[in-house]
């Protein structure tokens, strides 16, 4: 259904106007809220909001989503305005479908007011948690997984003053639920951290004991706080102008927070929820009781070779991560990588083979519809390197096993951060710990050696065995030889 540009904006009163298979599965309005979401970017609105409509369909229950944006403000005012719907386009190479989901029960802005937030996390109807807010929201060291305390997130946790951190946000929750009695509830990680809900029931103990907690609360968070482990996966770039003109051609009318994703997906769960939850498995969920090694297998085998797509392409001048695979010889490091680094650094889930499930990949992130950006990919690269690339290392090399094309991923990721694609155009080195990466380049000699020196150095993101390998250095540091003197294309071609 074309329209014109004067379209009316997507809201309750439009739904009736909709195509019949692009309508809601639930009416915003006639389910109450019993989840809490942080973090309402697109990856959520495109996956953990799609399964619990779909659950919600199928199985019933008030498990209506409450959206908090951290700070994203004009997402919330568009998603308040359009009765919090919006749509979410499923594209592959050969077809589109766009419906509107209605999840959403309610839409707040936890910086405009954070109190409302923790007042939402000890409201007894609310018995789940889930979390898209990245890695480095978390503030964890990403190599050991310490709680790193900013002064925003001490006086979170020193002082009344209201929280402005994710961590703050929990923990003033968490307190102010158990002062309420409001009953057992569950935080989902659905970040790529190691271990999610292992690394987020650290987070939270070491921030209880960082704030003084009392024992007794301690001993209600052990008992009434579910922490699952989870493992999500689809495809979400960002939502473009192009985005919402497919959106606004496929509903009649304008949706100004649709989004678009591939046609895979998948979600698997550890059931650990003591509070109760939707029937995310009626929507296709894998619920399990370890979701450790499916964990593994998407951080490594998925996101691992979609880091490695987005600093080569990025350096090669490839804007999305399809072009990148289409780069001479790419795709043949890319499934060597997999064959003999991947697959050998550890053990996948039963029934899975770790280079079929490289191939479906492969396929995905050549989707031509999905416009995933490298530099959008790029991002946060010393949050998520080591649960992507220095695991797979340190477990190879305690094996005995040499690390070469993992050892090409890195090279490739501090070639990125030196700040110039192989044609000289600059690239943006959009990380939390931008400013310390920049300085300990600049303190060492301009040469590939000494910028593996000054990286390997950096202990918040490569553990000191890690960095004391000396075949390692060595095979990074000539990889980045090639790549400087190089640059990417002669380099892959050399290497396939």
């Amino acid at each position: 259904m074309a329209v014109t540009v004067g379209a009316s904006r997507l809201d309750l009163g439009a739904l009736r106007r909709l195509p019949i298979d692009a309508r809601p599965l639930v009416r915003p309005g006639t389910v109450a809220a019993g989840v809490l979401h942080l973090g309402l970017g697109a990856f959520h609105r495109a996956h953990q909001a799609v399964y619990t409509e779909q659950a919600m369909a199928l199985a019933g229950g008030d498990w209506g989503i409450v959206g908090v944006a951290p700070r994203n403000a004009d997402l919330v005012r568009i998603l308040a305005a359009q009765d919090n719907l919006f749509s979410v386009s499923t594209l592959s190479a050969a077809d589109r479908h766009t419906r509107v989901v209605g999840a959403l029960a309610d839409v707040r802005l936890a910086a405009a007011d954070p109190r409302a937030v923790v007042a939402l996390l000890a409201d007894p109807a609310i018995r789940v948690v889930t979390l898209t807010v990245t890695e480095k929201a978390y503030q964890l060291d990403p190599a050991g997984g310490t709680l790193r305390p900013d002064p925003a997130l001490v006086a979170d946790l020193t002082t009344d003053r209201p929280p402005a951190t994710v961590p703050g946000l929990l923990v003033r929750g968490l307190l102010a639920r158990h002062a309420a009695d409001a009953g057992p509830i569950s935080l989902v990680s659905c970040d790529n951290l190691p271990a999610n809900g292992r690394r987020l029931r650290g987070l939270v103990s070491q921030a209880l004991a960082y704030a003084g907690t009392p024992q007794a609360v301690v001993d209600w968070v052990d008992a009434q706080v579910g922490f699952p482990g989870t493992m999500v996966d689809r495809i979400v770039p960002a939502s473009t102008p192009d985005t919402l003109a497919a959106a606004r051609h496929a509903l009649g009318v304008e949706d100004l927070a649709a989004v678009a994703a591939e046609p895979y997906t998948q979600w698997v769960i550890e059931d650990d929820f003591p509070g109760g939850r939707p029937a995310w498995e009626r929507a296709g969920a894998v619920l399990c009781v370890d979701a450790g090694p499916w964990e593994r297998l998407k951080l490594r085998a998925l996101n691992g070779v979609h880091s490695a797509a987005a600093y080569l392409g990025a350096l090669a001048g490839c804007e999305t991560i399809a072009d990148a695979l289409a780069l001479p010889h790419l795709a043949t490091v890319l499934r060597r990588l997999l064959a003999e680094d991947v697959a050998a650094s550890f053990t996948p889930p039963d029934g899975v083979d770790v280079v079929d499930y490289g191939e479906q990949v492969l396929a995905r992130f050549g989707n031509p519809a999905i416009r995933h950006r490298t530099l959008q990919v790029a991002m946060d690269g010393s949050q998520k390197l080591p649960q992507r690339i220095l695991h797979t290392i340190a477990d190879l090399r305690a094996a005995g096993r040499p690390a070469r094309w993992a050892a090409l991923v890195l090279a490739a990721w501090i070639r990125f951060a030196q700040g110039s694609a192989d044609d000289g155009r600059p690239l943006p080195l959009d990380d939390p710990l931008a400013d310390r990466i920049r300085t300990a380049l600049a303190a060492v000699p301009p040469t590939p050696a000494g910028a593996v020196d000054a990286v390997l150095a950096l202990d918040e993101i490569v553990p000191p065995e890690t960095a004391a390998d000396a075949q390692l250095r060595t095979d990074v540091t000539a990889w980045l030889t090639d790549l400087t003197h190089h640059g990417v294309p002669p380099t892959l071609a050399g290497a396939a």
